[in-house]
């Protein structure tokens, strides 16, 4: 019999169905703004000034001092001349060739925080990124700093120290830090050997960083959105539930909350904050949610799959529970005016209204991997997340 004929030698249309694949089809969480026109609101706005005033403050309290900025500036315009010195005119120094070289990062974009006094420069390489290409260049650059100093009175502080990493090599004085974060062409990546070369992640983590980097350059630097991102990095420091937030993700729903709306037009900082913990809470980070596609890569990656199910879960839960503790004026607590952050965890009391805190609601089941329910809901492994920029210093 042929086949995809019926019994009695009849042909079946088409051939033979292939087996039936469930399609995976992301739902997008309820967002009140957006749906403002079908729920118009009854009762008049709430004043929200104190919470302005709180925010405003907040982010001025995390922004760096002009010392920060004028220490770090100055290094960062040192090793910037150097490298682009050696773009343009690398002379006698042939070990490796430098493509180009970029600026990443908080320090680039202008969010970053007072305390961590770090800027980031990718170096991308034409030739392949060996380890002993980069003690090379760590020790090049060194020179060359130490030559453009000879004339300049130095003071203790200001000396430089050059330290090589798995990532590069750093540039310090007592002030500030430039990470020299190493890459090469893209076409050299499939070239790289794990016991010759850097590792090969870290060196697709770099590039992603600078197509982070010119992303928020075109599309998020509204002064909102940075204030906003400052406070939302404070919140991953504080509460241990936000911690597996990266800032990218942090750029991605600051953008999302404060330009993503029907005017167009960037929402004020307070609704702004109420709104990524309404996101939240409504499943922006879970694991049938659209969420957010990264913006700087090919295909549909939902950035929120580079955390496991049970950050999702725990994410989820707790901005459910700061919502309602936002909702009844606990908003000093949130960041960190007063208090601690025991209100994620255990029971408080607004206004005569008891907060309890949600309780986890995934549980792993014992006969399957994480890796068996990650296919189950169809979920894309984010290896590029922005792993070479500010993530690992914040």
């Amino acid at each position: 019999m042929v086949r995809g004929a019926l019994r009695g030698g009849r042909p079946m249309r088409g051939g033979i169905r292939p087996p039936f694949k469930k399609t995976f089809v992301p739902r997008h969480p309820f967002d009140l703004t957006l749906a403002e026109v079908v729920f118009p609101k009854v009762s008049p706005a709430v004043d929200d000034s104190a919470l302005t005033a709180a925010l405003l403050k907040r982010n001025q309290d995390l922004s760096p001092t002009s010392a920060e900025q004028t220490a770090i500036g100055n290094l960062v315009t040192k090793v910037q001349a150097v490298l682009d010195n050696l773009v343009l005119a690398p002379g006698d120094f042939n070990t490796c060739q430098l493509e180009e070289v970029r600026q990443v990062g908080s320090f680039k974009k202008g969010t970053i925080l007072t305390g961590n006094n770090v800027a980031d420069v990718v170096v991308i390489l034409k030739t392949l990124p060996t380890k002993e290409a980069c003690e090379a260049l760590a020790k090049k650059v060194e020179t060359d700093l130490r030559n453009g100093m000879k004339t300049e009175v130095v003071a203790k502080g200001e000396q430089h120290i050059i330290q090589v990493h798995d990532r590069g090599f750093d540039v310090s004085n007592a002030q500030a830090k430039v990470r020299i974060l190493i890459a090469t062409l893209p076409q050299n990546l499939r070239k790289l050997e794990p016991e010759i070369h850097l590792d090969h992640k870290l060196m697709q983590g770099h590039l992603a960083a600078i197509r982070h980097t010119r992303w928020f350059e075109e599309n998020a630097h509204h002064s909102s959105i940075k204030v906003l991102i400052r406070i939302l990095k404070d919140l991953t420091k504080r509460f241990d539930a936000f911690s597996p937030l990266s800032a990218w993700m942090i750029d991605l729903i600051a953008h999302l909350a404060i330009m993503n709306n029907p005017s167009r037009q960037a929402l004020p900082i307070n609704m702004a904050f109420r709104r990524v913990f309404q996101l939240l809470s409504a499943g922006l980070f879970l694991p049938g949610s659209a969420g957010i596609t990264d913006p700087t890569e090919p295909g549909h990656i939902r950035v929120h799959t580079a955390m496991t199910l049970e950050q999702q879960d725990v994410c989820c839960y707790t901005a459910q529970t700061l919502l309602r503790v936002l909702a009844h004026g606990g908003y000093k607590h949130i960041l960190g005016l007063e208090g601690n952050t025991s209100i994620a965890r255990e029971m408080s009391v607004w206004n005569g209204v008891v907060v309890s805190p949600l309780t986890p609601v995934y549980e792993k089941p014992k006969d399957k991997t994480e890796g068996d329910l990650e296919e189950d809901i169809e979920m894309i492994e984010n290896e590029n997340d922005d792993v070479g920029s500010d993530d690992a210093a914040e």
